[in-house]
């Protein structure tokens, strides 16, 4: 039987082509891209193109945006321009699918009823606008969906914040069968100059940021550590961070006692630092955290705590310190500083920082979200944090950014542990 050649109406652009190159390699893609990208276009092509080539016996291939009526208005169109030189392709218009003549079929679909997605088995899919999507339908709908022929999936759209499409972001940097790729457009330069500044006149800054440079931070307003954590992500320092046993452990605390204690892990290994864990608590008093350092396994050297260390309890008439030390915790106290100048400390110190993504999540979450108050009547941020829940693991790392200078933090680690500066932890209960 001879060939059919087929001719779609398609001429990607060069990142349209290294994109298609990217999901050919890899079963899982998380794709963030600026608007008016073309990223639309390319899924519906690289659908196609998948459909066609596949030697899978009737293949089946989705397309997934927030609502059935997005899926509808964004892509149906698409779907019937560049699949309608197929000899033999049927549609099926109140059912957004297209059946080619190899058996193959595609469907465009929405993620406002998982329940409805059940059952189906899928070969590829295209989740479009996942930052809109009900957290639970990949893992729970579309992931065994294709298990059975081992599929694979595109994870498209634009940062709309910390929620399921950022943890994806997150997790493709380092989990084996993933990739991902970004792209600003001042770097793409495939909406021009002129249209940009346009854009930037009659959008807020944040939203500028988001949708067209495709900054995760750009919806928390004043985000103090905002540049250096999306720095930190961009260079892929937050990752997968393991605990070297031959180098002591330091902790970095802020002491809650309304609020939550907040303790940072690092390690200094070479010029770098490597934040390995990170822990809070609320309600407990500091056996509890002696304990749970002690159930890590990890081996310790120095104990930084803030100035109110030295308050003394009602009770016992100790200091905290004092009571830290019968457990085994010798603290040194980290001088008090003005906190902007510990905010300072911090955003010099993160550039050096690798964070484990796992077992740091709630504090990096934190930092992200250590915003500057808003003035409404100066209608600017103010030189002062908003104190809320994301404080604490702040504070904590103002004490590490801190006390790292003050307490010969520059000195290499080996070295410390030649001249006797570290003692493993020792709690005794």
């Amino acid at each position: 039987m001879s060939k059919l050649e087929i001719e779609i109406p398609y001429t990607p652009r060069p990142l349209q082509v290294e994109l298609h190159r990217l999901l050919d390699q890899n079963r899982f893609t998380v794709i963030v891209a600026h608007r008016r990208f073309g990223k639309t276009v390319a899924m519906i092509n690289h659908l196609l193109k998948s459909a066609i080539l596949t030697d899978k016996e009737n293949p089946r291939l989705a397309y997934i945006s927030p609502t059935y009526r997005q899926s509808k208005l964004v892509s149906w169109d698409y779907l019937k321009t560049f699949a309608g030189g197929i000899p033999g392709a049927r549609f099926h218009e109140t059912e957004l699918r297209c059946d080619l003549p190899t058996g193959a079929r595609i469907q465009l679909l929405g993620a406002e009823n998982p329940s409805s997605l059940r059952g189906i088995y899928l070969d590829f899919c295209v989740m479009d606008e996942v930052a809109d999507m009900p957290e639970a339908i990949f893992p729970e709908v579309i992931r065994p969906a294709l298990s059975d022929r081992k599929g694979g999936c595109a994870f498209i759209g634009t940062p709309a914040g910390h929620n399921y499409f950022f943890d994806l972001w997150e997790a493709a940097g380092d989990t084996k069968g993933w990739a991902r790729r970004m792209y600003r457009a001042s770097e793409t330069k495939i909406v021009d100059d002129d249209e940009l500044e346009a854009a930037k006149a009659a959008m807020s800054i944040d939203q500028y940021n988001q949708e067209f440079e495709c900054s995760w931070l750009a919806n928390t307003p004043g985000a103090i550590f905002g540049k250096e954590l999306t720095a930190a992500s961009e260079a892929d320092r937050i990752t997968d961070v393991p605990y070297d046993p031959s180098v002591p452990v330091d902790t970095w605390w802020d002491i809650g006692v309304h609020d939550y204690t907040s303790i940072w892990l690092t390690q200094r290994i070479g010029r770098a630092v490597h934040v390995i864990d990170y822990y809070e608590g609320r309600g407990e008093g500091l056996p509890h955290y002696a304990a749970h350092l002690q159930s890590t396994g990890y081996l310790f050297g120095r104990h930084h705590g803030p100035h109110d260390l030295e308050v003394r309890e009602l009770g016992s008439g100790k200091t905290r310190r004092e009571v830290a030390f019968e457990l085994g915790l010798n603290f040194r106290i980290v001088p008090r500083i003005p906190v902007m100048d510990g905010i300072h400390a911090a955003r010099m110190i993160l550039p050096i920082c690798w964070f484990d993504r796992v077992r740091c999540a709630k504090g990096l979450e934190s930092l992200r979200h250590y915003t500057l108050a808003y003035d409404d009547k100066q209608r600017r941020f103010r030189d002062k944090p908003v104190h809320n829940w994301a404080s604490d693991a702040a504070d904590a790392f103002r004490c590490f950014a801190v006390g790292f200078d003050k307490f010969d933090g520059r000195a290499s680690a080996p070295q410390a542990m030649a001249d006797n500066r570290y003692n493993p932890l020792e709690v005794r209960l």
